[in-house]
């Protein structure tokens, strides 16, 4: 098994502090704060968000005096996959096609992309 998949699961907030890092590379916490629409929260509270992701091994951080820049250790594709993962495993019974069965019957999967959805699986067959 790969480390990657025995990472602890984010909370939104977290979740939401590393699509940042992905977006944006390495941040200071204070270029994080600024990344925020008013009412921005406290400096504080975005550092104790930030040891919480660097303690789950989400990122890591490069010392500059008293201050520390942060960036990402963990890639957003593994998260994607792992994510993805968790949701086909806790409410689809580890069916795919009962994921993609409900996104057509929710309407969220039109049938021209689900006819796409086929195309790439069949190309992938025959490379």
């Amino acid at each position: 098994m790969k480390s990657e998949d025995k990472k602890v699961e984010l909370t939104e907030k977290e979740e939401e502090l590393m699509k940042l890092f992905w977006q944006h590379g390495p941040l200071f916490v204070r270029e994080i704060v600024e990344l925020y629409d008013e009412p921005r929260p406290h400096f504080n509270t975005i550092s104790t968000f930030v040891r919480n992701l660097e303690t789950k091994g989400y990122v890591a951080h490069k010392e500059y005096g008293k201050t520390y820049q942060y960036y990402a250790v963990a890639r957003v594709e593994d998260y994607r996959r792992r994510s993805l993962g968790n949701v086909i495993k806790s409410f689809f019974n580890n069916s795919y096609l009962g994921a993609v069965s409900a996104l057509v019957e929710e309407e969220k999967l039109s049938i021209d992309e689900l006819r796409e959805l086929i195309d790439i699986v069949e190309k992938g067959k025959t490379e």
